[in-house]
């Protein structure tokens, strides 16, 4: 038996907008795949679905671009983004450790999301502070020079 299309999801009118502007112009599926995970932090399947019907481009193909690039997001991150930066000055002062620390408190692997939506968790390959190895980052903010055991407090601030 054949899977039943799922209804169209209703956009934004800034979404809408932003397709109808974009809906003729060369390159134009990454750039609606940027907008929308600027306006929903991911990219829903339904969502996915929609794109596809105003641009006229096959599911498979914006599938295969949301998975060719790490950037999108299939599923709903966490409110807070925990970045491990792994780049080789912070794994040889322990990123690893720091890593393991957060899989730790927060009971999650790499790439997981708590089970209250509160924190998603990655591994980075480098953030470009260098100078502030082993470092994590959440959101927007920056923690270099980080001991292990200040890593819970880190978390406490954001819960």
């Amino acid at each position: 038996m054949a899977e039943s299309m799922p209804v169209l999801t209703e956009l934004t009118p800034e979404l809408e907008s932003f397709i109808e502007e974009w809906k003729d112009k060369p390159g134009n599926l990454v750039m609606v795949l940027h907008k929308v995970q600027q306006v929903y932090r991911y990219i829903p399947r339904d969502v996915a679905f929609t794109v596809s019907r105003k641009l006229g481009i096959p599911l498979a193909k914006i599938y295969g671009v949301m998975t060719f690039y790490h950037y999108f997001k299939l599923e709903k991150p966490g409110e807070h983004m925990i970045s491990v930066c792994m780049g080789t000055a912070c794994y040889l002062k322990g990123g690893d450790k720091l890593l393991a620390e957060l899989q730790r408190l927060l009971n999650i692997g790499v790439n997981g999301t708590t089970e209250d939506g509160k924190f998603s968790l990655q591994s980075v390959r480098c953030v470009g502070c260098c100078g502030l190895a082993p470092l994590i980052t959440v959101g927007p903010d920056v923690y270099g020079c980080l001991p292990t055991d200040k890593v819970a407090g880190i978390v406490d601030k954001y819960r």
